[in-house]
């Protein structure tokens, strides 16, 4: 959830009132249209996270399975909100290694019209900085942590190793 506020703190707000048990208070709403896109599987155990943080985002889902000899995306599943031209897409995905899946999902999501694109993810290489960087360099990423790098299989080091295994327990 911090990592998202993070990547919105700029989104234009309106302000408003909302009812309360006791009285209307006011409160400022995110008035721009918001897309999160979670990258399947991993990338959805940040997405709970994200809409409680803004629950009236719309969501899309890109599935990208990585191939582990040559470490290279396919995809597999794609389905998105009409019209991203004029939203924010937040491109959700815990781990930036190559950069692969990240740029397969951006040229996607560039595709279907995205023009305001960020990623946010919670352990990057700096690998997949750089290949996220060179392919789309107006895309902001949002990382708390940047790591040494990839080992010989491709998987960050330190790093978590696969955050989808470890996270549905298929380790």
């Amino acid at each position: 959830m911090l990592l998202a506020a993070e990547a919105l703190r700029d989104l234009e707000t309106v302000g408003t009132t909302v009812p309360t048990p006791v009285a209307e208070a006011r409160v400022r709403l995110v008035s721009t249209s918001v897309v999160v896109v979670p990258v399947l599987r991993a990338g959805l155990g940040m997405l709970d996270a994200v809409l409680q943080l803004l629950p009236s985002a719309r969501v899309g889902h890109i599935g990208l399975q990585r191939d582990e000899v040559t470490a290279l995306p396919s995809q597999y599943y794609s389905k998105l909100p009409p019209d991203l031209s004029g939203s924010l897409v937040l491109v959700i995905d815990p781990m930036l290694a190559t950069g692969g899946s990240a740029v397969a999902a951006l040229r996607l999501l560039q595709s279907e019209g995205a023009r305001d694109v960020r990623l946010v993810c919670i352990v990057a290489a700096p690998e997949g900085v750089g290949t996220v960087e060179e392919a789309f360099p107006g895309v902001r990423i949002y990382t708390p942590a940047i790591d040494e790098g990839l080992n010989e299989r491709k998987y960050i080091v330190p790093g978590l190793g696969d955050f989808g295994d470890r996270l549905y327990g298929t380790v």
